[in-house]
């Protein structure tokens, strides 16, 4: 027995390494756009595939091409190639393509319009295997309301004529109500989903007695309750200037609109030096009185050390505060009494200004 039980079981050995020693080829490894539907898992030496371009897909070859599997478990190569067919990207829409003329197949194109216009046609478009848009580019229609409602006891007027029975989005009107009435709203407009605004109530409004501002006062007010658009008016004392609407109205609100304020001049800080102020350099001195209106600029003259020059510096007079440019250096008595053509301000001019400091409240001119 037991020489028949080791010829069996060599012959079971043989047939199993006979067996294992076929090699096989697993779906063949394809690029994006081969059409990849009909490939088995499994394929045995030998065999052959015919690769082919997906619809809307074109090949890079004009035949097609074969590959086989080999006795090694691998494909043979293949150059083909494909690559997506390509759509005409419609001309009013190429401004925002950032220079493409053409998108590839499966590309949407989503529509939309603008604010008070609506889409007429269809909001999407894809770019098919054909090498064309399922849909054309639909267009923008304006948006157009019906004619607004004027209040009870009032009217409209409107910012452009009217000829027919609707009006067109984004146009603009005004709601007044007969006085001494005003409107709980004044404007009024066409909508971007075409409703217009919806009309005001007519109501007594009146605002309250005026107050006065520091360092001004009302040139003509009388001091009481005023109504609806009545105004009273402002000004400054002697060398503030007004900042803001001089005049001040009573609004459909019931409150008055923005007081102005009445902004401080400015002393130019230094005892020696010289500066240019309205055209005109001047010895500090020669400054009488030394008084800068709101907004105005004086020019300092620092001294650049390397180049040995002089530079100018502006600074605004801001609601009674004129900075000092961080550069400028005030002299000596004896200095500038001596040698003053020795004064950044009298030497040569520097041909370029140097950078500001980020410090600085100053700016350079």
């Amino acid at each position: 027995m037991a020489p028949t039980l080791a010829l069996l079981f060599l012959s079971q050995l043989a047939l199993y390494t006979t067996v294992t020693s076929v090699r096989v080829c697993g779906r063949p490894p394809v690029n994006d756009g081969i059409d990849n539907l009909t490939l088995k898992r499994v394929y045995e030496v030998g065999e052959e595939v015919t690769l082919t371009c997906k619809r809307g897909y074109l090949p890079s070859t004009a035949t097609p091409r074969r590959i086989t599997c080999t006795s090694t478990g691998e494909w043979t190569q293949s150059d083909l190639k494909c690559s997506p067919k390509m759509c005409p990207i419609p001309k009013p829409l190429q401004p925002l393509a950032m220079g493409r003329t053409e998108a590839p197949f499966k590309s949407v194109l989503n529509y939309t319009c603008d604010d008070g216009y609506v889409v007429q046609g269809a909001n999407e478009s894809r770019c098919l295997h054909d090498g064309t848009w399922s849909n054309p580019p639909p267009r923008c229609k304006a948006v157009n309301c019906p004619l607004p409602i004027p209040p009870t006891q009032g009217r409209i007027v409107y910012d452009k004529p009217v000829a027919e029975t609707t009006t067109a989005y984004g146009q603009g009107w005004t709601y007044v109500c007969n006085p001494p009435k005003a409107p709980s709203h004044e404007r009024g407009y066409c909508m971007a989903d075409g409703r217009a605004t919806e009309p005001p109530v007519c109501r007594e409004v009146s605002c309250p007695i005026p107050s006065g501002i520091p360092n001004g006062f009302l040139t003509f007010a009388v001091m009481r309750q005023h109504g609806y658009k009545e105004k009273v008016k402002y000004a400054c004392n002697e060398h503030y200037t007004l900042e803001g609407e001089a005049e001040m109205q009573c609004q459909n609100t019931g409150n008055w609109s923005s007081q102005p304020v009445c902004r401080a001049p400015c002393t130019v800080g230094i005892k020696r030096g010289r500066i240019f102020y309205n055209a005109k350099k001047l010895w500090i001195e020669e400054l009488k009185p030394n008084r800068v209106l709101h907004r105005e600029h004086v020019v300092f003259y620092c001294l650049n050390r390397v180049d040995r020059c002089g530079y100018p510096v502006a600074s605004t007079c801001n609601d009674g505060t004129l900075p000092i440019p961080e550069c400028f250096e005030e002299p000596g008595r004896m200095e500038y009494t001596l040698r003053a053509k020795t004064l950044p301000s009298e030497i040569e001019m520097c041909a370029a200004s140097p950078p500001a400091s980020p410090t600085s409240s100053a700016r350079t001119v």
